[in-house]
C-alpha cells in the first residue's frame, strides 16, 4: 500500500532514534519515506526563524548520530523546525502542573503518552511544561534532579511535538488555577524564615512566598549567593543537561519572572481569601530592601519624606478604586508624589526583568531556543482613569500612560517574545462594576509589541471548552499575527466529547486550514513524504478516537 502524507492526522508514530537523552547510537532510519522535491519552507514565527539560524553546530559525535537520517535529504541542522503550521499560529497545549511532581516523579506517565500522541494527531504543535524550581533544586544548592524532565522530553520527542519549558522560579499554589502545592525549595524555605524580607511584603505586614523579592536581586541572600546568581546558575545547569534538544524538541524556553511566571508584584493572592476579584489589590514594597530602595530614590528626588513607606491612601486587596483617595478619578496616582512612586515601583520591575532576562540569553543564546516572558493580562478597572489593578501589579498603565511600551522595549533588547494571557475574553463577557476590557488592553499590548518589534504570543487566562472563547482567540489571532498560542490546560475535560471536537476545530483554523502534523524525525529536510510502508496505521486511531481513549486513561 502507499499513500502521499499530505491529510490532516499522520499515521507514523515517529520515534527519535537519534535521542541523546539515551545516550545510544543513532540505528539506521526507518524504511518509511523517501524523498520528493521539497515543498516551499514553513511560515514559522520569525522568533523560531532566527533562533534556528543562529543555532549552534553540531558536535562531530551528534553529527554522526545524525548521519543516516541527514542523508536521506542531504541537511538539516540541530536548531531546524519541524512539522510547524504553514500560514497559520501554532497551537502549545500547557500539562497539568504537577506533570513533574513534589518529589520529581513523573506523573502518571501511560496517560502522558497517550494525550501527546491525541495531541499531535488534532495537529497541535507542541506542549508546555513548568520546571520546577522547588523540584529540580530541592536537596540542596547547586544539586539538580532533571531524570523526570528528561524522561519528559523523551516523551515529548516521541510523540513528534515539541516543547516550551518554563524557568518556574515561583511557588505553585494559591493563585487562580493552582490545583497542586510546590513551594520553592527547602533550603531556600529555611532563608526565608531567618530572614523574612527576602520575600514580597505588603502594608500590613503580610508575607508572600511565592517568589523571592526583587529588592534583593543582586544582594547574596541565599546561602551565599544572589537570586540572580541562582537563576543563572539554575538555567546553566538545564542548558548543560539538555544542549542537545534546545532549538529542535525544546522550541522555546519561557523565563519566569514572578509569581505565576509572569512580570508582576503578586498584588492579587488568592490564599486565605486575601484577594477577591475585583479587588484593586495592594502595593509589594515594603520588605526592607524594597523600602531602602524606596529611601534612596526618594532622597534622590529632593523628597525624602516621600521614602517613608508606600502610600498611605492606596486601600485594601479587596476594595473598589473609588473607595481609596489614590486611585480614585482625580486620586493621589496623578500628584507629583504618584507620578514618583510609581515610576519607582514599576521602574523596579522593570530592571528585574532584564537582569532575569540578562542572565536567561546569556545561558540561552545561540542555542535555537527562543526566549519569551509572560506578562499578566489585568484586565478589570481597565476602563477607570488609574488603572489600579495594574498599577499594584507593577505596570504604570493608566488613561494617559503607556505601561506596557517600556515593557516591550525591555524585552525588544533581550531578543524575547511578549506573551500575554486573557486572548479568550470578550467584553461583553465581563461584569459591569469591575470596569473590565480585556480587549482594549489586548489591543494596546499589541500596540506596544508591534511599536517596539517584538513579537507577540498569547495564552487563554482561564479554563475554556466552548466555541465562543474558541473563537475570540481565533479573532485575536489574526488580527494580532500571534506568533504562537498556548492553550490552558491539557486534562481529562479537554479530551472530553464535545470539547475535544470544538478544540480541534480551533486547531485547525488557527493554522488557517492548511497546517500538517508533525512529520518524522527522519525527515530532517521538512519535504513531503512518499509512504511506502504503513504498518503503523493499522493500529492508529482517528483523533476523535484518540481524544475518547485519552479521556478514559485520564
Amino acid at each position: 500500500m502507499a499513500l502521499t502524507l499530505r491529510s490532516w492526522t499522520s499515521f507514523l508514530s515517529p520515534v527519535d532514534p537519534t535521542s541523546k537523552l539515551l545516550h545510544k547510537p543513532a540505528d539506521e532510519a526507518p524504511p518509511c519515506c523517501v524523498a520528493v522535491p521539497p515543498a516551499a519552507p514553513s511560515r514559522r514565527p520569525r522568533a523560531l526563524r532566527a533562533a534556528a539560524a543562529t543555532a549552534t553546530a553540531p558536535s562531530p559525535a551528534a553529527a554522526t548520530d545524525r548521519a543516516p537520517a541527514e542523508a536521506l535529504h542531504g541537511g538539516g541542522g540541530a536548531g531546524q523546525q519541524h512539522g510547524l503550521p504553514r500560514g497559520g499560529v501554532p497551537v502549545y497545549v500547557m500539562l497539568p502542573l504537577d506533570t513533574v511532581g513534589p518529589g520529581g516523579q513523573l506523573s502518571r506517565q501511560r496517560a502522558v503518552a497517550a494525550s501527546l500522541m491525541a495531541l499531535r494527531g488534532a495537529g497541535v504543535e507542541g506542549v508546555m511544561v513548568d520546571v520546577w524550581w522547588g523540584v529540580v533544586e530541592r536537596d540542596g544548592p547547586g544539586r539538580y534532579d532533571w531524570e523526570a524532565y528528561a524522561e519528559l522530553v523523551r516523551m515529548v520527542e516521541r510523540a513528534g511535538l515539541r516543547l516550551q519549558a518554563v524557568m518556574s522560579f515561583h511557588q505553585c499554589g494559591g493563585n487562580v488555577g493552582d490545583t497542586c502545592n510546590i513551594p520553592l525549595p527547602p533550603w531556600v524555605l529555611e532563608e526565608m524564615s531567618s530572614n523574612p524580607d527576602i520575600v514580597y511584603t505588603d502594608r500590613s505586614g503580610r508575607r508572600n512566598p511565592e517568589y523571592i523579592s526583587l529588592g534583593c536581586d543582586s544582594l547574596p541572600v541565599l546561602k551565599g549567593r544572589t537570586p540572580i546568581q541562582v537563576y543563572t546558575d539554575y538555567m546553566r545547569s538545564f542548558r548543560e543537561r539538555f544542549r542537545d534538544y534546545l532549538g529542535n524538541v525544546i522550541a522555546e524556553i519561557q523565563v519566569g519572572m514572578g509569581p505565576c511566571g509572569e512580570l508582576r508584584y503578586p498584588s492579587y493572592p488568592e490564599a486565605n481569601g486575601t484577594w477577591r476579584f475585583p479587588g484593586i489589590g495592594e502595593f509589594q514594597c515594603y520588605d526592607k530592601y524594597m523600602q531602602a530602595s524606596l529611601e534612596a530614590a526618594a532622597v534622590a528626588a529632593g523628597h525624602e519624606e516621600w521614602g517613608r513607606g508606600g502610600p498611605h491612601d492606596a486601600g485594601e486587596y479587596k476594595q473598589m478604586p473609588d473607595d481609596t483617595g489614590f486611585f480614585r478619578r482625580d486620586g493621589t496616582w496623578s500628584t507629583e508624589y504618584g507620578h514618583f512612586f510609581l515610576e519607582w515601583y514599576s521602574g523596579m520591575l522593570l530592571e528585574h526583568g532584564d537582569r532575569v532576562l540578562a542572565a536567561a540569553e546569556a545561558m540561552f543564546g545561540g542555542t535555537g531556543a527562543t526566549l519569551s516572558a509572560k506578562v499578566a493580562g489585568i484586565h478589570w478597572h481597565y476602563r477607570t482613569r488609574s488603572h489600579a489593578a495594574e498599577l499594584t501589579a507593577g505596570y504604570y498603565n493608566t488613561r494617559f500612560r503607556d505601561g506596557y511600551a517600556p515593557i516591550a522595549r525591555m524585552l525588544a533588547k533581550r531578543g524575547a517574545v511578549l506573551n500575554f494571557t486573557c486572548m479568550e475574553m470578550k467584553d461583553e463577557q465581563q461584569p459591569q462594576h469591575a470596569s473590565c476590557s480585556p480587549e482594549l488592553l489586548v489591543q494596546q499590548v499589541k500596540a506596544a509589541a508591534s511599536k517596539a518589534g517584538v513579537e507577540l504570543a498569547g495564552e487563554n487566562a482561564l479554563e475554556r471548552y466552548d466555541e465562543a472563547a474558541f473563537s475570540q482567540v481565533t479573532s485575536t489571532a489574526r488580527g494580532a499575527g500571534l506568533a504562537a498560542f498556548t492553550y490552558l490546560r491539557m486534562n481529562k475535560t479537554l479530551f472530553d466529547g464535545d470539547n475535544w471536537r470544538q478544540f480541534m476545530s480551533f486547531v485547525r483554523a488557527m493554522a488557517d486550514g492548511s497546517a500538517r502534523p508533525a512529520l518524522p524525525r527522519c525527515d530532517t529536510g521538512h519535504s513531503d513524504l512518499y509512504v511506502g510502508f504503513v504498518d503503523a496505521a493499522k493500529g492508529r486511531k482517528a483523533p476523535e478516537a484518540e481524544g475518547a481513549a485519552t479521556a478514559a486513561a485520564l
